[in-house]
């Protein structure tokens, strides 16, 4: 019991302010920050090739292309849901190319639930936002990052990339 409130306690106080904290690795493996979008609003988005959603990708470059002034989109590849993201992250980069233009930054693979949840979204999925909070139920969520790196807005994944529950916070 000690050892489990002396973690809680760590946790605590060392939690992160803001997305800007964490470290990440692009699809190719290289080192990223989401510090480089200061300025700009960027939506989260846990994605997976082989699910009923998948389409949203074209929707999603259609959303950073139409906003690339005030937003980014990142899609972070997980397979948590009925393995439906099997592949690498070459699998991964190739199929978003080759079958949606993908153009957005994409994160190496990641877990979005469970014991080895990714930091980032451990992070996304407690802090406090106007919507819920909890685990990821499928994929396709979205969280709407302010230009702070605060979370703004959550999305469940039956909200399309440019339905006005998103785009309003963009106009």
């Amino acid at each position: 019991m000690k050892i489990l409130t002396l973690l809680l306690a760590f946790f605590l106080v060392s939690s992160p302010s803001s997305v800007y904290e964490f470290k990440l690795k692009t699809i190719e493996g290289k080192d990223f920050s989401l510090a480089k979008y200061k300025g700009k609003k960027v939506l989260i988005v846990n994605t997976a090739s082989k699910c009923g959603f998948t389409k949203q990708y074209k929707d999603l470059e259609a959303l950073s292309e139409k906003y690339k002034d005030k937003l980014v989109v990142v899609g972070f590849p997980a397979n948590n849901f009925g393995g439906q993201e099997p592949g690498t992250n070459q699998d991964i980069k190739t199929f978003c190319k080759e079958n949606f233009n993908v153009s957005f930054p994409m994160s190496g693979k990641v877990s979005v639930l469970g014991l080895d949840i990714d930091p980032l979204f451990q992070y996304l999925t407690t802090s406090p936002n106007p919507d819920f909070t909890g685990d990821i139920k499928w994929n396709f969520e979205k969280f709407l990052i302010d230009e702070n790196g605060k979370l703004i807005h959550r999305f469940r994944s039956q909200t399309t990339p440019l339905s006005e529950d998103i785009t309003k916070y963009l106009n």
